[in-house]
């Protein structure tokens, strides 16, 4: 048996054109892949290979796709794969702290706080620091996490559970050895 569909179900089942999935995600992949990474232009570079990738693999993609995960897929293998060659700590944090903030009242204020989180994000696994990235700052639901991330819902809600657990540990430790030492 035939079943016709209307213009709308069509319309409803056709892929998006790539360019704009682009225009639609591309400021929030470049915010999260800068959180991740640190530093503006390496963003700017993991997000021209995040979108080289998707295009290469766009032409196998399904219009029922949830493509907002699977360039937040793509944008965290890249960025994974870039820190893994990159493998540096402290200088990670220069040039963030000066983009943070705009007031430079703001930046003296912040900049220990920031400077601590930072720190503290950079001792988490990958897995919950991107985790936790999609979901406090991306605003992902755990079902997006978790196919960003090749995981189930409940492991993606673990991950950021479990990150966070440790960021306010992580945190409360050197805010007490802070106050002892200024104390």
């Amino acid at each position: 048996m035939y079943v016709m569909r209307t213009n709308s179900e069509e319309k409803a089942l056709a892929r998006p054109t790539f360019q704009s999935l682009l225009e639609q995600y591309g400021r929030e992949l470049f915010a999260y892949l800068w959180r991740m990474l640190g530093d503006m232009q390496q963003a700017e570079d993991c997000l021209q290979d995040t979108y080289l990738r998707a295009f290469r693999a766009f032409e196998k993609t399904a219009a029922d796709w949830n493509y907002r995960a699977w360039l937040y897929k793509i944008a965290t293998n890249v960025a994974r794969t870039h820190l893994k060659r990159e493998r540096r700590s402290d200088n990670r944090l220069d040039g963030l702290i000066d983009h943070v903030q705009h007031d430079p009242l703001d930046v003296v204020t912040h900049h220990d706080d920031v400077e601590e989180v930072l720190k503290a994000m950079e001792q988490l696994s990958f897995r919950q620091r991107t985790a936790i990235m999609m979901r406090k700052y991306s605003d992902l639901d755990y079902a997006m996490i978790g196919e960003a991330l090749d995981c189930s819902p409940d492991t993606a809600r673990a991950h950021v559970y479990q990150g966070l657990k440790r960021l306010r540990a992580r945190l409360l430790v050197d805010s007490e050895r802070g106050g002892k030492a200024h104390g």
